[in-house]
């Protein structure tokens, strides 16, 4: 056969489905190319309630984790929980819910009652994944975008009281922009006994090095060091720098006062001793994106880029820091250098330590952004087990940091007492982090 026969002999093969593909090609173990399809269902079943549901969205990632299976260390796995059902509010042009639901077998529901009764009249789901993130919703004046994570929530525990039963719910991010909303979620969970898992994938992604405080660990100041919008990508940053400072000691973690610091001003703060430039320094020697020269001139040139935009949303311009003071008297800021970096990094001081711990949150970047698949390993634990893996206080806590911040840059940069953030939980002993290496080469 020569060349040209040969291709047009095969030609035709390269656009067959996987199951007409000639053994030979198929790399059975590990499937990078093909994955495999389930050969058992799920033993648990959910409910995704969802803001949208399109290409690169969290409701594409954590639902493809669940569909399509993932690699969890050296092996491939298909989680024990399954959906059953789906409800998306906004069904836009880019829309892959009907097709998903349709190529899968999932119930595409109406409502949210639907979604947890699947028409029966009774709870018909094993648990309950609130997905409200991305999508076109309006953003008040302190630039926070009103997710109705809080109206959703509202309508899943009226099915609840309704049928007179109730199951674990996820609620990606936040739990509401609103703290004063987000408290009210955690206690109607607790008055209600479900379990209510939140909060970013940052805590539970890959670590460069892997960093573990102890719990007990004497923390005297902790600095995070980020990128992106002041409120969607704040809630990461906060927390990120919460699952570590959260390892100091048990119980009281609660926040005495909150102040916003913007441009110039950020830097005066520093020199003063508002915070420490030391800590920054640590923290930005971890990041693997940190631009070259002065970060006071890459974040003032900084200009957003159209490709980096989240939701039609772009980072600020200039530096912005988050000062915040616990009621241990930890001191603990959340910087955002826009310019100089782009992720996201940790660096503490340990009383009686010379060496200063620091890390970077690594975040694998799309089309796979594994770091909602380390989050999903999570919701799996959770809906199976009904316990989080860590308190959802903690999420209640970053939150409310995020509302009060966010109003004080509004109020020109005032200090603002926190007087309701007297949050109490435990840190769990395992920080529950992914460990070894994202990259998965064939062996």
């Amino acid at each position: 056969m020569n060349r040209r026969h040969f291709l047009q002999a095969t030609a035709g093969s390269l656009l067959l489905p996987a199951t007409l593909i000639p053994a030979p090609m198929l790399a059975a173990d590990p499937p990078r190319l093909f994955p495999p399809k389930r050969t058992k269902p799920a033993t648990r079943k959910v409910a995704v309630i969802a803001s949208t549901y399109y290409y690169l969205s969290h409701a594409y990632h954590i639902c493809g984790r669940l569909l399509d299976g993932y690699f969890k260390g050296k092996a491939y796995h298909f989680p024990e929980i399954g959906i059953a059902s789906m409800w998306v509010e906004q069904i836009s042009a880019n829309n892959l819910s009907k097709s998903v639901c349709h190529d899968y077998g999932i119930r595409d529901c109406a409502n949210i009652e639907e979604a947890l009764t699947l028409g029966t009249g009774k709870l018909a789901v094993d648990g309950v994944l609130l997905i409200c993130e991305h999508g076109d919703y309006p953003t008040n004046a302190k630039g926070q975008k009103l997710y109705p994570r809080y109206e959703m929530f509202q309508k899943i525990v009226q099915v609840f009281e309704k049928v007179g039963k109730s199951v674990p719910v996820f609620c990606d991010k936040h739990l509401s922009y609103d703290r004063k909303r987000g408290f009210e979620m955690v206690a109607t969970a607790k008055k209600m006994g479900f379990g209510l898992f939140a909060g970013s994938s940052l805590p539970v992604t890959w670590r460069e090095p892997e960093l573990e405080l102890p719990v007990g660990v004497p923390l005297e100041e902790a600095v995070v060091v980020t990128r992106g919008d002041r409120e969607i990508f704040g809630i990461h940053g906060l927390e990120a720098l919460q699952c570590m400072v959260e390892r100091r000691k048990p119980g009281q973690q609660g926040v005495r006062s909150v102040q916003a610091i913007e441009g110039d001003a950020v830097w005066k703060a520093g020199m003063d001793g508002r915070f420490s430039l030391e800590l920054v320094e640590h923290a930005i020697g971890r990041s693997p994106s940190r631009n070259v020269g002065d970060i006071r001139t890459n974040t003032k040139q900084y200009r957003p880029l159209i490709h980096n935009s989240y939701d039609k949303q772009l980072p600020e311009e200039g530096p912005l820091a988050f000062c915040i003071e616990y009621r241990d008297g930890l001191k603990a800021t959340l910087l955002f250098a826009n310019g100089h970096v782009d992720d996201t990094t940790f660096a503490g001081r340990v009383k009686g330590q010379k060496t200063i711990p620091s890390t970077h949150f690594f975040l694998p970047p799309p089309p796979g952004a594994a770091f909602l698949e380390a989050l999903t390993s999570h919701v799996e634990t959770f809906i199976l087990t009904g316990k989080p893996p860590y308190p959802v206080e903690r999420t209640l806590l970053t939150g409310g940091i995020l509302d009060w911040a966010l109003e004080s840059r509004v109020q020109g940069g005032k200090k603002l007492e926190t007087t309701d953030l007297d949050v109490q939980y435990d840190p769990p002993a395992d920080s529950g982090f992914m460990r070894g290496s994202y990259a998965n080469p064939v062996q």
